[in-house]
């Protein structure tokens, strides 16, 4: 596909396989948006929360669905977005994001956006709104 003008409802952006997520991409994500809670880069600290281990920042987990539009910024941008955080992501988890269009309404396309782990699980899912120029 190579504009999102031609996606018809029922389609699908090309899927975005995140790399393993890593213990620098959390603490680096702790640095960008301030959110230093200890059970994102701790271990000790996620253990004493009752997690098996340190989780992603939902809002990383989220941020990174910008990265399904990416190839399409000179035609639009994501002009809103709802989210729900279905299950918690762990180091090494492999996240896939995808989005498959719903509506299309003049230069307002709507996505059924969803993060899968690599057990096939749900972790995020929502809707995106995508404005065309």
């Amino acid at each position: 596909m190579s504009t999102v003008v031609e996606l018809q409802v029922g389609e699908s952006l090309k899927d975005i396989q995140l790399k393993p997520v890593s213990r620098l991409d959390l603490i680096k994500y702790a640095g960008a948006s301030g959110d230093f809670n200890p059970i994102h880069t701790i271990d000790v600290e996620a253990e004493q929360a009752g997690l098996p281990g340190i989780i992603a920042h939902g809002m990383w987990t989220m941020g990174n669905l910008a990265k399904l539009f990416t190839e399409y910024y000179e035609e639009g941008f994501i002009q809103d977005f709802s989210i729900r955080f279905k299950g918690m992501v762990f180091l090494n988890d492999i996240i896939t994001l995808k989005a498959t269009l719903k509506e299309k309404q003049e230069k307002r396309l709507r996505f059924a956006v969803q993060a899968i782990n690599q057990q096939g699980n749900v972790v995020l899912k929502g809707e995106v709104v995508y404005r065309q120029y």
